[in-house]
């Protein structure tokens, strides 16, 4: 138990995870009680099969403000700025809030997944630029009924993952994701009953562009508002993408839904595609289908 009046075992998150069992075989519980977190966390590689239960979405919230300029290591200084890292395979949350506070400074990340089996249920994640960082070639997390709000290429990274029934909330008339998806990876990001939302000064948003030219991203019955441009989608200067980048829709409703004025290069998708795109088989695969894993069945 971790809480900040000192009533738990630690008053910080990252003692509990310092005090945790490496590689353990069954599931460590953190259970995190309602307060303010100020602190950078870290849940190390060998800190596998984790679970941080937060008290309430509401008042559960781990904070920083860190930044690209603040941390001044270089072209990649992006990658440091993160509120929570989670680099432990099998890891949940739920019911909590990580936010990145830095504000309108360029990249500041809340969230940097580089773990695999990773799920976030009942999350808030707030931030501008780069809010969350979804790491790690062939690596699958899921993000099931979160809120998820930023600026530019606020879901941005390489690993396949699954945002289902989640709203995401634009701050300003940028990009939503920057997909960097491998290229022989059969998915990338999936967005299935979302809702997509905006401030109200926010009236030109695209639903994604390419970090690399491989980019996946794909919309399914997701309601768009008007701050979603007609076009859609943006190819960040890179032609070569238009060819080699996969960006589809299947069943867009809302004002943002523009299936007939998208780029002549992204995809509206028949119903016979939209139906592979499922939970088992965008996180689990063919080779284990018949697997059970608890990473998105708990």
């Amino acid at each position: 138990m971790v809480s900040k009046d000192g009533s738990g075992d630690y008053t910080s998150i990252q003692e509990a995870i310092n005090n945790s069992k490496s590689f353990p075989y069954e599931r460590v519980i953190v259970n995190i009680k309602n307060g303010v977190y100020k602190e950078k966390v870290h849940v190390y590689s060998w800190n596998t099969k984790v679970s941080f239960l937060g008290e309430s979405k509401e008042q559960t919230i781990i904070t920083y403000n860190d930044y690209f300029d603040k941390i001044n290591l270089g072209r990649n200084s992006t990658f440091h700025s993160s509120t929570v890292l989670v680099e432990g395979n099998d890891f949940i949350a739920k019911n909590l809030t990580i936010q990145n506070t830095a504000g309108e400074v360029g990249q500041a990340v809340a969230l940097s997944v580089n773990a695999t089996r990773a799920l976030f249920e009942n999350c808030a994640f707030l931030g501008y630029q780069d809010t969350v960082y979804t790491a790690g070639e062939g690596f699958k997390q899921y993000f099931k009924n979160c809120y998820i709000e930023g600026s530019t290429d606020f879901i941005f990274g390489e690993a396949t993952v699954l945002f289902e029934d989640c709203t995401i909330h634009s701050k300003a008339n940028s990009y939503i994701t920057a997909a960097s998806t491998p290229e022989n990876q059969k998915f990338g990001y999936v967005f299935k009953n979302c809702k997509l939302t905006a401030d109200e000064n926010v009236t030109d948003v695209y639903l994604g562009r390419p970090w690399r030219i491989y980019a996946k991203t794909v919309f399914i019955n997701c309601e768009m508002g008007t701050h979603i441009k007609p076009d859609g989608w943006h190819n960040w200067g890179k032609k070569d993408a238009e060819e080699s980048s996969f960006y589809g829709e299947y069943n867009s409703i809302g004002d943002g839904s523009n299936p007939t004025k998208r780029v002549l290069w992204s995809h509206q998708l028949k119903k016979s595609k939209a139906k592979k795109y499922t939970a088992k088989n965008i996180l689990v695969g063919k080779k284990n289908r018949d697997s059970n894993p608890i990473w998105y069945n708990n």
